[in-house]
């Protein structure tokens, strides 16, 4: 069924390309200044580190905290998520004297604890670095893909959940052991159950009749009454953390 989803989603959607960025670096940055706010927020905090010339590990190092705070301000919680882009860099230095080709060739599985040890970063940001900046094959679960794959029965209901979500842990590793391990699929895949949660299978008024996966939805799981609005076109993946 999870290969059967994505075969009709790339289809219905095309190539979302992403992750924006111009270097890993970048996408790192990118995965700690999207949390809890949205992608064009982030842009304008990434934009201004661009125009600083702050988008490199030891540029990033040289700055001062206050500078710091300034640029990724856009993003909201700028002075948390500025000592979490601090406890990064500590981490890339301290471990990998600052090489990110280093830090990439540590397996999987041993840097993901790593990461997951570093102040701010937790198993999405985690893994979002290690696939869309390391190509690491790790399935990147947020609340879209669990919303999605909830509604269609392959992971818990949310209610029957101790945290409101079905488990991260339990939603990945159905992910990972149902699905080839290939970087390049598990992008794809994840930037396409963002859309479907985004535009079609949202928290209180889902789309199923205009959604991709609508056909492969048991009916007596739809969650909601369908709304008969249209949608006029399936945009891409855009934006991501709104």
């Amino acid at each position: 069924m999870l290969s059967r989803f994505y075969h009709t989603l790339h289809r219905e959607l095309g190539p979302q390309h992403w992750w924006p960025a111009e270097t890993p670096f970048e996408v790192i940055i990118g995965a700690i200044l999207t949390q809890s706010t949205s992608w064009t927020n982030v842009e304008l905090a990434i934009h201004n580190l661009r125009r600083e010339g702050l988008l490199t590990p030891a540029a990033m190092r040289r700055a001062s905290h206050v500078r710091l705070e300034r640029l990724v301000r856009p993003s909201g919680y700028f002075r948390q998520k500025a000592r979490k882009l601090r406890a990064f860099l500590d981490f890339l230095f301290d471990e990998y004297g600052g090489s990110l080709d280093k830090m990439f060739s540590t397996p999987t599985a041993v840097l993901r604890e790593k990461l997951l040890g570093v102040h701010g970063i937790g198993p999405e940001t985690a893994d979002s670095i290690l696939l869309y900046a390391g190509q690491h094959p790790v399935f990147v679960v947020d609340a879209y893909t669990q919303r999605v794959l909830s509604r269609h029965g392959l992971v818990p209901e949310p209610s029957k959940s101790g945290n409101g979500l079905p488990s991260y842990e339990h939603t990945r590793e159905l992910l990972e052991s149902n699905l080839p391990r290939d970087p390049q699929l598990y992008n794809e895949y994840h930037a396409l159950l963002v859309q479907v949660g985004k535009h079609w299978c949202r928290p209180q008024q889902a789309l199923c009749d205009e959604c991709p996966l609508g056909p492969l939805l048991p009916r007596s799981a739809r969650p909601v009454v369908i709304s008969p609005r249209s949608v006029e076109a399936r945009p891409r993946a855009t934006e991501a953390g709104s």
